[in-house]
């Protein structure tokens, strides 16, 4: 049987785009039929998914039956609007994200989306596949949470709001504090989410995150199916009330979940990349809740937050109930012309021979790795046992794990370390503090990793530059308020 007679075959041909999609036809929605046999394993794992042909393993002809039947839904995978194309999966619209190529499928000169290709080739003859038949039925606890832990008064209140936010479906931004516990905040929301039988997804921009995160949760709630999705991840085709994924795999997912709680929503590569920020929203059903964690929301939703334009709750203290520690500026002159020529600035010297000296765990960032070498070089003339690290160290982790062991007394890295890492009692520098690439957001959560446990609530954070930049001071500023917010809230002692 020809693939046109099966599967609607939507395809363009050569000469002006425009002209032949806009006469592209509509794939029309078929009545369920409740007499049909439904192919329970068809039903688990296209239930809130938009997936291609390739993506599942089931005969064309099998599919094809359940659309006839009404129980699945085509949609294309390009659309056009006002001339222009749009990838109905990624949300993307940018000219310079289509590309012509010879289609094999339609034997036709077809375009295809270049921008979500890692998640299998988008184009005008393949549809996007999704299911409208019911859910697969899911076990409702009335009590699913096993966690005896205590909340601090500023993780209650942002707790009882993430509540609010999943039985009113609106949207909530949750800023807290690096260090603040905003897992643990979100318990609550998730338990009473998944005991009305909802579908929760923790978005977060990181595999590694959602690593650490899947058996956390997993303890939390162990009578909940949990799936953690990620590049090369076993539960792809897994149906679960609990999600935990990349935000990359939610370009799979369509109307699927009642409730998104996106982590780290100020990190690289969500806060940049429109398409991510598209699939969030498409993922989620038409009434859903919406909630974003972060410790540095940008300029503009501070302002958002300030003007009453955003629903929001701050946790602006430490379980510790300590501050927050303030960013230090030191000027270090032309460093870079003094590293070009093996140097570096003395006052930085002076501070490492310092923390050396004392046996305190240092965290020493800088711009580029090309400057990360040559400082090491130089570091590892005061101590043999200085390290480096940055993104593409297969060891990465390995260093840091000798960090906390104290085998290594300081550690020099890029910002790949600027968040999800604690390391007790540690001091924290920035070499060239006045980079682009270290912004605001950046050296929030580079001093935030000083401070952090209850033993060592306070720690050195300097920032090291040659000539001061908005977001080092839009940086500090940030931290004075939260600290000046707890003691206000009587969240910090004094």
């Amino acid at each position: 049987m020809e693939d046109s007679k099966i599967i609607p075959i939507i395809k363009f041909n050569s000469g002006d785009k425009s002209q032949v999609i806009s006469k592209l036809p509509d794939i029309p929605s078929v009545p369920s039929n409740p007499s049909f046999n439904v192919n329970p394993a068809l039903q688990k794992i296209l239930t809130g998914k938009q997936l291609l042909v390739g993506d599942l393993p089931f005969s064309l002809e099998e599919i094809h039956q359940h659309y006839e039947n009404g129980y699945i839904v085509y949609r294309r995978g390009l659309e056009i609007s006002d001339t222009k194309l749009k990838c109905e999966r990624c949300g993307s619209t940018d000219p310079a994200s289509f590309a012509e190529f010879p289609c094999s499928r339609c034997g036709e000169t077809d375009v295809y989306c270049r921008r979500c290709l890692m998640m299998g080739r988008v184009s005008g003859c393949t549809p996007l596949i999704s299911w409208k038949g019911p859910n697969p039925e899911s076990t409702v606890h009335s009590s699913l949470l096993n966690w005896d832990g205590q909340l601090s008064e500023g993780q209650k209140l942002a707790s009882n709001r993430v509540v609010e936010a999943v039985e009113n479906l609106s949207e909530l931004l949750v800023w807290a504090v690096a260090g603040a516990g905003k897992t643990e905040v979100l318990f609550a929301g998730i338990e009473r989410a998944l005991s009305t039988g909802k579908r929760v997804c923790l978005a977060t921009p990181r595999t590694d995150v959602v690593l650490e995160l899947a058996p956390r949760l997993g303890k939390v709630f162990p009578q909940v199916k949990i799936a953690s999705l990620y590049g090369g991840s076993d539960d792809r085709h897994e149906y679960a009330q609990l999600t935990i994924a990349t935000t990359h795999q939610l370009l799979r997912f369509y109307q699927a979940f009642d409730v998104i709680i996106v982590d780290e929503v100020d990190a690289f590569p969500y806060s940049v990349d429109e398409t991510l920020q598209y699939v969030v929203e498409q993922s989620r059903k038409l009434q859903s809740t919406l909630i974003y964690l972060t410790a540095t929301p940008s300029q503009k939703w501070q302002r958002e937050c300030r003007l009453g334009k955003r629903e929001y709750v701050t946790i602006p203290a430490r379980f510790h109930r300590k501050p927050l520690p303030v960013p230090r500026f030191e000027w270090s002159g032309n460093w870079e012309k003094k590293l070009s020529k093996g140097k570096l600035s003395v006052n930085i010297t002076k501070w490492i021979e310092a923390r050396l000296a004392s046996g305190k765990p240092t965290l020493v960032f800088v711009p580029k790795i090309s400057y990360m070498e040559k400082i090491l070089f130089l570091l590892r003339q005061l101590h043999p046992q200085i390290e480096s690290v940055h993104a593409e160290d297969p060891e990465r982790k390995e260093k840091v794990l000798k960090m906390r062991q104290k085998e290594i007394p300081i550690l020099v890295t890029t910002t790949i370390l600027e968040r999800g890492v604690t390391i007790s009692n540690i001091d924290v520098a920035v070499i060239g503090s006045e980079d682009r690439i270290f912004t605001e957001s950046a050296l929030v959560q580079i001093a935030g990793r000083a401070g952090r446990s209850t033993q060592f609530p306070t720690g050195d954070v300097i920032f090291f530059h040659y000539g001061k930049t908005e977001a080092m001071v839009n940086a500090r500023n940030q931290i004075v308020k939260m600290n000046k917010e707890g003691i206000k809230k009587g969240l910090i002692d004094v």
